[in-house]
């Protein structure tokens, strides 16, 4: 049988602890069909394919992302970003800009942004409404912040959503006031959905649109599949383009709890799908984040002797949701960023591991989606229960700050992903997008420095007992992405019979020296056998 398409003289890292570099790969109908030397490769080509020449390039196996809120990272690209913002003042005036820019009369419209957080600006307080009604009184705006865990709006989106000092509280959020019991304009947690029910819902032709402009920029940083974490308009969405032939990402599409009877009510299961669109798993929320100071936490945070964060999920409901998930053949993932959740989500693991021994079921793949601290006695049991540890290599050096403020000492035991692999997890890498940039280089470089890229904190890094080498780090992205959705037969690593995604960059990440990754080029992005994205 003859290929399609040769890639060769190329520096390829398989994945495949068979055979782990080659130099040349084969590719049929969408997938691998042998890898191995220029020689014994050439032969293979069938009149009229392709010989592409990588003249030394480095091919590694499709990169994943494995936490991303695709649809929100979609509209994030049309979407005032308040990201890197140094002052209140620098992010005032790239508001002002997007307001200044509106076509005007706009009926409906919201400016929605995202990205801001106060550690940024050299600060401790959070903006008020009344920064924002000095641009508009007119429209409303709705700002989330870094972690998407609070967000900033201005007074008239305060009085759409009929908040003033008498509204209470919702469960699982908070509205700050001021000394006097007013709003002032931030909103903590699930406070959010007050403001955010009066935003009109965009139209899944808008989302679509998004979507497609968003997968180019996917292709260009490398990226071949991604696990998504949104809700019901981002799957239609995805269909959407499924259905038209568009879809040229691998996505994995997680379902969220609130939608969980509906999920078993017709049947759905994890895996359920093609290798283009499947069912992933039921996500829950166990706490909230670092930045606001809302994840759950054992001891208090340092200065704030009385908090402990918010329990957005209490441990009895998350046994229940993970319960009734499991025994209907759907896998769960949880958001746990502090020390106390992620115990909280291991216990409740745990008794969801022993209902499946008892049906005699197959254990599930769940996941704790961050992991951002850990308590020392907790560390084991992700392994031993085989639990998946996602995480965000990108969030380490981009909260180190805040984390050393906020946790102390007890940082060595945050983003902790030598400490996960050692105990024999499977640790997952992605982003967290629009949270952090969906670009995969900026995490890979995070996780084998643990530095920033102005190389902050120093040579060390951040940590360093922490740090991965290139190919853990590469496995995180790629080997362990295919794992955790049950894929390994078919993505993961470069073999014969596996599908033809492949990423690849102008060097060799895996010898170049470390402070030169954050400038290596992605020269092309293969998904299914087609060039998606290339520059050579």
């Amino acid at each position: 049988m003859f290929a399609t398409m040769i890639l060769l003289n190329g520096r390829i890292h398989t994945l495949n602890p068979q055979q782990p570099t080659a130099t040349a790969v084969v590719i049929r109908d969408g997938k691998v069909l042998a890898v191995g030397s220029d020689d014994e490769i050439k032969p293979l080509l069938a009149a009229g394919g392709e010989m592409v020449d990588l003249n030394g390039r480095c091919l590694t196996p499709g990169l994943v992302d494995a936490h991303v809120h695709f649809q929100h990272f979609a509209l994030s690209l049309q979407r005032v970003d308040l990201s890197n913002t140094k002052s209140l003042d620098e992010a005032l005036n790239r508001i002002t800009v997007k307001i200044s820019n509106l076509q005007s009369p706009i009926s409906d419209f919201w400016l929605e942004g995202r990205g801001w957080r106060v550690n940024d600006w050299g600060q401790t307080t959070f903006p008020t409404a009344a920064h924002l009604d000095a641009i508009s009184s007119d429209v409303p705006i709705c700002l989330r912040d870094h972690s998407g865990h609070a967000a900033w709006v201005n007074s008239r989106a305060l009085r759409l959503a009929n908040i003033d000092a008498q509204t209470a509280d919702p469960p699982g959020g908070q509205i700050q006031r001021d000394e006097n019991g007013q709003p002032t304009g931030i909103l903590f947690e699930d406070a959010i959905d007050l403001v955010a029910r009066h935003i009109p819902e965009t139209t899944t032709n808008q989302i679509a649109d998004a979507m497609r402009e968003a997968q180019k920029y996917c292709w260009r940083v490398g990226l071949t599949g991604i696990h998504d974490f949104d809700g019901r308009s981002c799957f239609i969405a995805l269909q959407t383009l499924h259905q038209n032939g568009e879809l040229g990402l691998r996505v994995v599409k997680n379902v969220p709890v609130y939608r969980l009877e509906h999920a078993i009510g017709v049947g759905l299961r994890s895996g359920f799908g093609d290798d283009w669109l499947r069912i992933g798993g039921v996500k829950i929320f166990a706490d909230g984040a670092l930045g606001p100071r809302t994840a759950s936490m054992i001891a208090p945070y340092e200065g704030e002797p009385n908090n402990y964060g918010i329990v957005v999920t209490d441990k009895e409901e998350m046994l229940e949701k993970a319960s009734a998930a499991s025994a209907h053949g759907l896998s769960v993932t949880v958001h746990a960023i502090g020390d106390k959740a992620n115990h909280d989500v291991l216990d409740v693991y745990e008794a969801v591991r022993s209902e499946e021994t008892g049906r005699g079921q197959a254990p599930l793949r769940h996941r704790i989606e961050h992991v951002q601290i850990i308590h020392p006695a907790d560390q084991p049991r992700l392994a031993q229960l085989g639990v998946i540890a996602s995480m965000q290599p990108i969030h380490a050096t981009s909260d180190m700050e805040t984390a050393d403020k906020h946790w102390g000492s007890r940082t060595k035991d945050s983003y902790a992903w030598r400490t996960m692999l050692n105990s024999g997890a499977i640790v997952v890498f992605g982003s967290d997008a629009p949270i952090e940039k969906i670009d995969p280089l900026p995490g890979i470089h995070a996780a084998v420095t643990r530095r920033r890229a102005d190389g902050s904190p120093g040579p060390d890094g951040w940590h360093p007992e922490q740090k991965l080498t290139m190919a853990e780090t590469i496995h995180g992205f790629t080997s362990a992405a295919a794992i955790t959705s049950v894929q390994e037969a078919t993505q993961g690593s470069i073999a014969p019979g596996k599908l033809a995604d492949f990423t690849i960059f102008a060097r060799d990440i895996f010898t170049i020296p470390q402070e030169e990754l954050l400038d290596v080029e992605i020269s092309g992005t293969i998904v299914g056998g087609q060039f998606k994205h290339r520059t050579f």
